[in-house]
């Protein structure tokens, strides 16, 4: 059978974990090399099967020696491609760097990493291809791709092939010019690094690697070459670290060897595209910074391009020569005009909104020639950007979010040294009055997009200027009007104080808010007052009473007339959400510092909710709050009430009764069904004991001990067999018995579970669908819990359930986790035929040769046209056989075990087929004749029987 290839890599790349759960990574990486070594298999399925092998190298190949192992195979593959199998052979170079790479073979310098790399160096030498078939010159392509990816995870690599490199870059003259340079670049880069970091290196050791030899560079002399994974992550940003850090090469003032190098390739530097560009000037800004010996200059001949340039990854590139070069190499002139460019590009009408952004972070993070500050990493202005260049850059209404948000960003720090007098003072009003028209936008109606942009830009004007009293109260006035005609900003006014707190420490605004959001709530009237909006005042005034600042006796006058009797009917409704709210100001007033100022009208609240709610679980907690108040102390209340407990030096939250009720994040966390990242159990098949006769069936061979029966006794025997399933429901259900056991490596907290509901799906219409099955607990240092799946079969061949699970953890969470497909094969729907339980071996003979008869007839009637006779023949030793018909045909075997000449096997598949097996030890081979009812089992039937002789005949041939 043709296997489906596309259909099991795409399983395992959407899935490794459950793909392999079906096998192991062993088998299934067998199965791929095998097939990458079959002659038949077209070149598009061979791509195809490296595509695990370059995506999940590790998955495949868990150790060194795996890795080697496939490299090698790998490599084997490709020696025997044909010459014009080009694609197939790029792919395999990339799977090749991947599985090396991936398993450290390239760091601990493996033989078939050398192999690989020698055969790397002879495909990039290879321009046999310059005359001829250009399609050669992609895996030349690849293979310095391959190089640079070697280079790049083992930096210091091929230090000693720089000289190499250079002469392939000089000679090529096709495309491939930029991948030999780019590769050039790196390696010198990584070479110059290697060598700052090594003691006593000067000009010679410079000179001699950029003279090169024909030596590999991780030959055992050159071992302390290689870099360890520390150097490779400094290596990647040397000059982006804070001022001083560059390590330098001391050289002196002759290196005309390096100077060579580095004017070759910045003279060729405009033939590449302006991505290789920016990669190649950064790796040599990168080699000028770690040589002092190499003026900055030597870029001179290139700033005039790159000063004018539109695409964003040179610009960048030349930000960095100027952070890594300042005033050695960047004029005055040339600052105040790369300055002014970035302000021009960051208002541009034709750009991108993405590339806007970037210079707006540009200008925030400007390397000046001779910066104020030295801090690395902080938004500063720089000197030249002044008010009158900065504004083209003031927003708008008009302004998507993100623009917006970052002009005011930048305007607020122009603007921030202005405060409220000077003639410039109107900049900081400009910015005030753009937050009032948004705010005004919000007020009329608006998208949430807006209202979120609204409150994260009145954060950004806070966190600039909340110093600034006029504007800060402003705000907080036009707050509290835009919160009564729009109470579902509710959430928004919260986090906003919130966040303010949080950045402002020194600040009470978000205290003077809050405050002044309780004085327009409890002055509200309450006639106009809707049940949304007071569920939204609850929740604002739960948060006004964290603030031990702020009086909280008026938020009691609030709360009691809207229970009082004139407004009874909320409390005769009964609604839970309101008394949840009404509960949860209760449980902040319980822990405020004022609660002995507090005590009586508070205690008068929960006693009216105690005694006239109409929800009897808000009545039985305002009971418990009104207990608590009345017999504790405030510093033992406290206690009681606080959620969060510290054990063992840290910080445990848990979820109490109270803090539910206070709709804290205890209640979401508790009604969310949680989802664990990978399975945590999984169901097993449980092992089935061998069957050994019973002294039931001695008994029933002694009712009926007859071995040969008569065409009458079989048509009997048949008719009596057959009545029984004029029941629809007799004999239509098989039982398999799994084990629930825990997955190898789980999460401790998972170690106790409870209530475990396992739901299960079809994958085809073989079977009706499954009922969920609950399972009362699972420990793991417990007995495993068996579980009994009942199937009930349409057609009984092989099929796979997928299974899923809701189970609640000892901390009271519930978790869903997805288990391991459960795999049904075709010989567990197999069951003793269901015939009367009187019957001894006789009648059974009778009716495995009435089933027989009627199968094999050639008659073509109604009844008999899914019937069908066929024949597997296998080589087995008369042992073997024994050993075969008592191991898997022991409980359906009707004829006598001791005549080894025949053997007669019956096997009932629910919901009415039968598999009948009459096994004979031939000359020259072993006869399983085949009989059966339903002609669409035999593929199944002959897979199952080519299976277990196959296993029993390795199994003899070991003894």
């Amino acid at each position: 059978m043709a296997v489906n290839w596309a259909e099991r890599i795409s399983a395992f790349s959407r899935s490794p974990s459950r793909f392999l759960s079906g096998t192991t990574a062993e088998a299934f990486l067998a199965e791929l090399l095998r097939e990458l070594r079959d002659d038949r298999a077209s070149y598009g399925v061979k791509v195809l099967l490296l595509s695990p092998l370059c995506e999940h190298p590790t998955v495949l190949c868990p150790s060194e020696s795996v890795g080697e192992e496939t490299a090698l195979e790998l490599m084997s593959v490709f020696a025997q491609c044909p010459p014009k199998t080009v694609q197939f052979c790029c792919h395999l170079l990339l799977a090749l760097t991947s599985v090396l790479v991936c398993t450290s073979c390239v760091s601990s310098r493996s033989r078939a990493s050398q192999d690989f790399l020698d055969l790397l160096l002879q495909i990039a030498q290879d321009t046999s291809d310059l005359h001829g078939d250009a399609a050669h010159r992609s895996l030349r392509a690849t293979a310095c791709d391959c190089l640079q990816e070697l280079e790049a995870c083992s930096p210091g690599l091929l230090s000693q092939r720089l000289e190499l490199f250079g002469g392939l870059r000089q000679r090529e003259p096709s495309r491939l010019h930029q991948a030999y340079a780019g590769l050039q670049t790196l390696v010198l880069r990584n070479a110059v690094y290697q060598l700052t970091q090594e003691t006593g290196a000067g000009p010679e050791h410079l000179k001699a690697i950029l003279g090169g030899n024909s030596f590999v560079a991780w030959e055992a002399e050159q071992d302390s070459g290689l870099m360890n994974n520390k150097d490779s992550a400094i290596l990647s940003s040397v000059i982006l670290g804070p001022m001083g850090t560059v390590p330098t090469l001391q050289t002196g003032p002759d290196c005309k060897e390096l100077r060579s190098v580095l004017s070759s390739l910045l003279e060729e530097s405009y033939l590449l595209t302006p991505l290789c560009q920016a990669a190649l000037l950064h790796r040599l800004t990168e080699v000028v910074a770690m040589v002092p010996g190499v003026p900055p200059a030597i870029f001179r001949a290139q700033l005039l391009r790159l000063l004018g340039t539109s695409e964003v990854g040179l610009l960048h590139t030349t930000l960095l020569m100027k952070c890594a070069f300042t005033d050695s190499l960047f004029s005055a002139e040339d600052e105040a005009f790369i300055l002014k460019r970035l302000v021009v590009l960051s208002q541009h009408p034709l750009l991108s909104t993405p590339e806007k952004l970037f210079y707006m972070d540009c200008i925030l993070h400007f390397p000046e020639n001779r910066p104020i500050s030295c801090s690395d990493g902080d938004e500063t202005l720089p000197v030249l950007l002044t008010p009158q260049l900065a504004l083209a850059l003031v927003p708008t209404v008009f302004n998507d979010s993100a623009t917006m948000l970052a002009r005011l960003n930048l305007l607020s720090l122009v603007y921030l040294e202005e405060g409220e007098e000077g003639e410039e003072g109107r900049g900081l009003a400009y910015l005030y009055e753009h937050l009032t028209s948004l705010l005004h936008i919000v007020e009329n109606g608006s998208s949430r997009e807006v209202v979120v942009t609204f409150f994260r830009a009145a954060l950004l004007f806070l966190s600039y200027f909340c110093h600034v009293e006029r504007y800060s109260n402003s705000l907080t006035e036009k707050l509290c009007q835009l919160y009564l005609h729009h109470t579902y900003l509710a959430p928004h006014l919260i986090n906003l104080a919130d966040q303010t707190q949080d950045k402002l420490t020194e600040s009470s605004w978000a205290v003077g808010l809050l405050k002044a959001l309780q004085g327009v709530i409890t002055e509200a009237p309450l006639a106009q007052l809707t049940l949304q909006d007071l569920r939204r005042h609850l929740k604002m005034l739960a948060r006004v009473a964290e603030e031990g600042e702020i009086p909280q006796h008026t938020t009691l006058s609030f709360l009691s007339s809207v229970i009082t009797p004139s407004s009874s009917s909320l409390c005769v409704s009964g609604d839970w959400r309101l008394g949840n709210s009404l509960l949860g100001v209760c449980r902040r007033l319980l822990v405020h510092p004022s609660l002995d100022s507090l005590l009586i009208p508070l205690a008068d609240i929960l006693q009216h909710l105690t005694c006239h709610y109409g929800d009897t679980d808000i009545m039985d907690h305002a009971r418990l709050y009104y207990s608590l108040l009345t017999t504790l102390s405030r510093e033992k209340l406290a206690n009681v009430l606080a959620q969060d407990l510290t054990e063992g030096g840290r910080q445990v939250k848990r979820r109490t009764l109270s803090s539910i009720m206070a709709e804290g994040e205890g209640l979401t966390s508790a009604l969310t069904i949680h989802q664990t990242e990978k399975a945590v159990f999984r169901l097993m098949k449980a092992q089935s004991e061998p069957r050994e006769r019973t002294q039931s069936d001695k008994e029933s061979d002694l009712n009926g001990n007859e071995t040969e029966s008569s065409p009458g006794e079989a048509n009997v025997a048949l008719e009596a067999y057959r009545t029984q399933f004029l029941d629809p429901s007799f004999a239509s259900e098989i039982t398999l018995i799994h084990q629930l056991t825990h997955t190898e490596a789980v999460d401790s907290r998972f170690h106790q579970l409870f209530s475990i509901c396992l739901h299960f799906s079809l994958t085809d219409d073989h079977y009706d669908d499954l009922s969920d099955i609950s399972v009362p607990c699972l420990f793991r240092d417990r007995p495993c819990p068996k579980v009994k799946l009942t199937l009930k079969p349409r057609r009984p061949y092989p099929t796979t359930l997928h299974a899923s699970a809701i189970f609640t953890t000892q901390d009271g969470l519930s978790w869903h986790t997805v288990l391991p497909d459960i795999h049904i094969a075709f010989q567990q729907a197999f069951m003793p035929p269901p015939n009367p339980p009187t019957w001894g071996r006789g009648n059974k003979l009778s009716l495995f040769e009435g089933l027989w008869d009627q199968m094999s007839s050639e008659s073509s009637g109604k009844d008999l046209t899914d019937c069908a006779t066929s024949l597997f023949c296998c080589q087995l030793k008369e042992a073997a056989l024994i050993s075969l018909v008592e191991k898997h045909f022991l409980p359906y075997l009707v004829s006598d075990l001791s005549e080894e000449d025949e053997f007669k096997v019956l096997v009932f598949l629910p919901p009415q087929s039968h598999m009948l097996l009459m096994i004979r030890s031939e000359e020259d081979a072993v006869h399983f004749n085949i009989a059966t009812d339903n002609w669409q089992l035999l593929p199944h039937i002959n897979s199952y029987l080519l299976t277990i002789t196959s296993s029993e005949e390795d199994t003899h041939s070991h003894l």
